[in-house]
């Protein structure tokens, strides 16, 4: 929210699901972060709309885990929606989302103009639309994943994107791979995008481990996350036919260069040697299984 309020991208929803922090942070933690989460949010969009050009938006996408995100609107803003797209996410979570999607009509609007048929079915843990589900179930547990999203008109026949931002680092290094194995098993033609650290064993990587710690944040699969290659092994190991991982130095290096430079006007920071060291340490991977050759 604080980077789209200063101007890194553009996101007239965000607004919605999460208040203004009060609070500045130190500009270390602003620049190197905030442009981190720009190289983040490019990144996967990149691939997302990659995959919706290639299937002509005749796909699903599942997002895992996927909190207070905007992704389903802005999709829409651009005429890009998929044939359905789905959120999961612990049922509180999504209670709050279903809450906020209800009580605000710029949230609302959109999803009631993608729908048609009966009216569109909602309670406290799901909503159910013609072109948008909101699912609450836990990840670690794909039997019930895979029961939900077939209730909510699941095709496992029609390409599929699964996404998963900064999720799969919570889980246990098996119970990860239960989930990346039941996606590849279950789509016979699927793409999984996956957001995440990497390179967690040098100092920088135990720094941030322990700033987590303190914070009762512990992350159960990071001894996935030692070097991309293991990052790759991962998603190879479970059943995806072709693997890819970068860190976000490199995706930043990618990115339109005129927009890189206006976002490095924002704020500005002298701590170079920081901020290369906080995006060597996130990657993006994606891995895909395509039997119709798309």
């Amino acid at each position: 929210r604080f980077a789209v309020s200063v101007g890194y991208w553009k996101d007239p929803y965000i607004q919605y699901f999460v208040r203004q922090a009060k609070e500045r942070k130190a500009p270390e933690i602003n620049r190197g972060k905030l442009a981190c989460y720009y190289a983040r949010v490019h990144g996967v969009s990149y691939l997302i709309k990659a995959f919706l050009k290639k299937t002509e938006c005749n796909c699903q996408i599942v997002n895992l885990g996927a909190g207070m995100d905007t992704l389903f609107w802005r999709l829409k803003d651009e005429n890009l929606l998929p044939r359905k797209y789905f959120e999961v996410d612990f049922p509180m979570i999504v209670a709050r989302k279903i809450h906020n999607i209800k009580s605000k009509p710029p949230l609302s609007k959109p999803i009631m103009e993608s729908h048609s048929g009966d009216s569109l079915l909602i309670d406290s843990h799901s909503l159910d639309s013609t072109r948008y589900s909101i699912v609450g179930a836990d990840l670690r547990f794909s039997s019930d994943l895979e029961e939900k999203l077939k209730k909510h008109n699941l095709d496992i026949q029609l390409p599929t994107l699964l996404v998963a931002e900064c999720v799969l680092v919570y889980m246990t290094p098996q119970q990860s791979a239960d989930l990346l194995k039941w996606a590849a098993s279950t789509f016979p033609v699927a793409m999984f995008i996956n957001y995440e650290q990497v390179n967690m064993t040098d100092r920088f990587g135990q720094i941030m481990i322990e700033n987590l710690q303190r914070r009762q944040c512990n992350l159960a699969g990071v001894e996935v996350c030692r070097s991309l290659d293991s990052q790759r092994e991962r998603l190879l190991l479970n059943g995806w036919e072709a693997a890819h991982a970068i860190d976000m130095m490199k995706v930043y290096s990618f990115l339109p260069q005129a927009d890189v430079k206006r976002i490095e006007a924002l704020e500005f920071l002298d701590e170079k040697e920081l901020f290369e060291q906080l995006m060597q340490h996130y990657c993006i991977c994606w891995a895909s299984k395509d039997s119709s050759n798309l």
